[in-house]
């Protein structure tokens, strides 16, 4: 009975947690007899082999520890195909095409052009020039000499006389400083001026050859502001400036269509104990040229506004055959304090003209109605430094455009 009992029991399945506990048989004086342990232990062993001998085998997988941390360079982290490229700071601004940001819209392809092809496309003629450093005396001299096959002016006016011929001349500066510039003479009614004039810049060998050298050929016009014809532009990190050499370049367009107008000096200051505000004219740069032949005459008027009536009207000397004046000259307004916020003054640049009216050059407004930001903050800075002398250049702005921002403009002459 016992065997049969044990082979029955060997045939049925069971899991682990299935398993059936023998109950525990006590003898009458609490202990367990030793035939009933031995019986008890002898049918839970055949279980358990009876149990592993039919568990299915499981395959080994190899599982490999999950490693944290920074990845060494000879372990290559498994990740997806990349979807964005990283960009170094050359691949960057490689992206943009500088052409399409030039402020003149025809310097994506004059660098390929030679001066034959730059003539043929513009056709704006041709400007011989020269340059030589002097390592001695510390100076770069540029000769203006000739130029030729210039084109006919172009009036938006029917007021030119001669529209068959221009009177150009030709503005030279050394970039980015274009305040300090020089100009030639005016040639008349002449497409193939002949200049020969030399210009000395002082200035120190390794800091000329980090300087461009731009010369712009304009066409004066007596009757409205002059037009620029084209340019030139030669960096002079290319050229051997104490061997020196001369030069036939094409001119090219410019986006600059027209000349500055020049630039004033001025400084102010108010006397508050006194009720007196001063002006003083120092001098003026690179003036609009008004006679063909003999530069200009320029002098400044000055005139005191009140709100919007005309106080008072003073004028500098004018100093003769010149565009860049010294004058040194000082006057003084009578103006109360209380009345000084509604007050402004209006600085006119003239050509002296001993024939007709006064040629209009340029003009400035400061005060209650500027005329720009710098006029505004030159007035602004005098009212916070009473007692003490402001100075400040200001550049020369067009009648139409001072009267178009300054009510102050509109009722002087």
């Amino acid at each position: 009975m016992a065997s049969r009992s044990s082979d029955k029991d060997g045939d049925s399945v069971h899991t682990a947690s299935e398993v059936p506990l023998t109950p525990r048989t006590n003898s009458p004086d609490g202990r367990r007899s030793s035939s009933d342990t031995s019986k008890s232990t002898y049918s839970l062993t055949r279980r358990i082999s009876s149990l592993e001998s039919r568990r299915p085998s499981s395959p080994l997988i190899d599982i490999k520890p999950i490693e944290f941390g920074v990845l060494s360079s000879k372990k290559e982290p498994i990740q997806p195909s990349v979807l964005r490229r990283t960009y170094t700071p050359d691949d960057y601004f490689r992206k943009f095409e500088p052409h399409l940001y030039s402020l003149d819209s025809n310097s994506d392809d004059v660098d390929s052009l030679t001066d034959e092809e730059i003539l043929t496309k513009y056709q704006l003629g041709m400007l011989h020039f020269s340059t030589q450093y002097d390592l001695l005396h510390n100076h770069l001299t540029v000769r203006v000499i000739e130029a030729r096959d210039l084109p006919p002016p172009i009036s938006h006016d029917g007021s030119r006389q001669d529209m068959a011929h221009s009177n150009p001349y030709v503005k030279i500066c050394l970039l980015p400083d274009q305040k300090n510039s020089k100009q030639t003479g005016v040639k008349r009614k002449t497409q193939k001026p002949v200049f020969e004039e030399r210009y000395t810049f002082e200035i120190p060998f390794l800091e000329a050859q980090r300087r461009t050298l731009l010369l712009t050929v304009v066409d004066f016009d007596k009757f409205s502001r002059h037009c620029v014809i084209g340019k030139v532009s030669v960096p002079l990190c290319e050229v051997d400036l104490v061997k020196g050499g001369h030069w036939w370049k094409a001119l090219i367009p410019s986006s600059q269509n027209e000349v500055e107008l020049g630039e004033l000096l001025l400084s102010l200051n108010y006397l508050p104990s006194a009720g007196r505000l001063n002006v003083d004219v120092i001098r003026a740069k690179q003036l609009l040229q008004t006679d063909v032949s003999q530069g200009s005459d320029p002098f400044v008027k000055i005139q005191l506004v009140h709100g919007l009536k005309l106080v008072k009207t003073k004028k500098t000397s004018f100093l003769r055959g010149t565009i860049d004046p010294f004058y040194n000259e000082s006057f003084s307004f009578k103006v109360p304090q209380e009345e000084l916020e509604n007050a402004s003054l209006v600085f006119t640049v003239f050509g002296h003209n001993m024939k007709s009216s006064n040629d209009f050059i340029g003009r400035i407004v400061i005060g209650q109605y500027s005329s720009g930001p710098s006029e505004s903050n030159h007035w602004r800075r005098m009212l916070n430094t009473h007692r003490t002398a402001v100075e400040q250049w200001h550049s020369l702005r067009s009648r139409a455009e001072c009267d178009r921002v300054s009510p102050a403009s509109l009722e002087v002459t």
